[in-house]
């Protein structure tokens, strides 16, 4: 079997050590990390901009949808910049991007504009897009192709720890400052320090990233590296693809609305009656439990299948959401907790079950699997919309039908139909 040029170059920088590919996965973490804790930071913000504009519930949701919105418009762009300049710069690139997102929302609150908000998180997650497109690849790329998973599990358990963290360091620099605040504009202006402090962190991250030595790969196409002869056909053709987007797209939304209206919930006086700067402390238990969940859900799908798996959570998700609709107090509050422990393996094993088979259509399947995060950005708008008609604790049946959905994906539409593999 001759190597192709890609596993040829792998190879030769494993044989030159593999101190530098533990340096480089050691410094992709703190991306991982930080793009979690921003993307949490979210959950805070909304209810935040909602107090200080007045807004409704819908138009609070624009902040998800600016922020998803970025990665269903930059994704397959960053694909192309990342391929022209490399890995190592394309995370450069992200990281100034999304410094720039940060820097502008001094003037935003400066200018007391709900507008110049959106664009600044427009900006900000345009540059985790970038970072996205650059670092999951290269982790993958970072040693063995049969350790990749594994390479890819231990990042991302940063990246649950990034959203696990955010919420204390919003409740605090964000929500306890404008609740200390004299004036609406002077509670705008709580957020001219944290995200001022990020943009700060991200420049510095980026200038470390541009100085250090990393492996190099090449940024070819996955066919060209492989040496083979692409096949006719699209991934579009596999039922079971399709079916993987749909269930990405109605999970990250439910996941993102769940997490956005978790404070405007435990502020209700019928569920907790807490201030916005105590109900923000909780979220980490939501985002918390995600993280455990990983570790514990990597294991039982060891002995029972991923759809079943899938399922089985989607369907203890839906119990929790009708519990935390249908009841009050502690036990309609933990009961929403609780759902970000089922929401733990749901990503990664919708993904996993909507690309199995699909040989080299595989690229092009995790294209549209990422296109469908943009579930993030049009869902809450929509439990906003509900919200705004029949309040915070009834518009939860909107994620709950969500998971609906996913109950069946695992259970039936996950299974690839022999019509599709006899395509391979």
């Amino acid at each position: 079997m001759v190597d192709s040029p890609l596993s040829s170059q792998v190879s030769q920088e494993n044989n030159n050590g593999h101190e530098n590919y533990r340096f480089a996965l050691l410094s992709l973490t703190s991306l991982f990390f930080m793009w979690g804790f921003i993307t949490c930071l979210n959950d805070i913000l909304i209810p935040h901009l909602k107090s200080v504009f007045n807004l409704s519930y819908t138009q609070a949701m624009l902040v998800q949808f600016c922020f998803f919105g970025a990665y269903f418009i930059v994704s397959i762009p960053a694909g192309k910049i990342i391929k022209s300049i490399g890995y190592q710069r394309g995370i450069v690139l992200g990281l100034v991007i999304a410094s720039i997102g940060c820097f502008t929302f001094y003037p935003a609150a400066s200018q007391h504009s709900y507008p110049i908000f959106l664009l600044a998180l427009f900006i900000l997650a345009s540059g985790i897009t970038i970072l996205q497109v650059s670092a999951n690849p290269y982790v993958s790329l970072l040693g063995e192709a049969k350790t990749a998973s594994s390479r890819l599990t231990m990042t991302q358990a940063f990246n649950s720890l990034g959203t696990t963290v955010a919420p204390f360091f919003g409740a605090f620099l964000i929500l306890n400052s404008a609740a200390d605040a004299m004036s609406i504009e002077a509670s705008a202006e709580s957020v001219q320090l944290p995200y001022v402090l990020l943009a700060g962190t991200l420049l510095l991250l980026a200038a470390v990233f541009s100085m250090i030595k990393l492996p190099k790969f090449e940024t070819v196409k996955q066919d060209e590296a492989q040496n083979v002869v692409p096949e006719s056909g699209s991934a579009w053709q596999y039922r079971h693809l399709v079916l993987g987007a749909v269930g990405i797209f109605v999970y990250v939304g439910a996941e993102v609305s769940i997490g956005s209206f978790l404070v405007s919930f435990f502020n209700d006086p019928d569920i907790a009656g807490l201030e916005e700067s105590q109900a923000a402390n909780y979220i980490a238990y939501y985002w918390g439990g995600a993280m455990i969940g990983r570790f514990v859900g990597a294991f039982v799908m060891q002995k029972i299948a991923a759809g079943k798996v899938l399922a089985f959570n989607a369907v203890i998700a839906i119990s929790f959401i009708l519990m935390a609709i249908f009841t009050s107090g502690a036990v309609a509050m933990w009961s929403i907790l609780l759902v970000g422990l089922c929401n733990s393996i749901m990503f990664p094993t919708i993904f996993s079950l909507a690309i199995n088979g699909l040989g080299q259509h595989t690229s092009q399947a995790s294209g549209i699997l990422c296109l469908a995060i943009v579930g993030g950005a049009i869902l809450p708008l929509l439990q906003g919309v509900t919200a705004d008609a029949v309040g915070v604790q009834n518009s939860f049946i909107f994620p709950a039908l969500c998971y609906v959905f996913i109950v069946y994906y695992g259970l039936l539409g996950s299974k690839p139909s022999k019509s599709n593999l006899s395509d391979q």
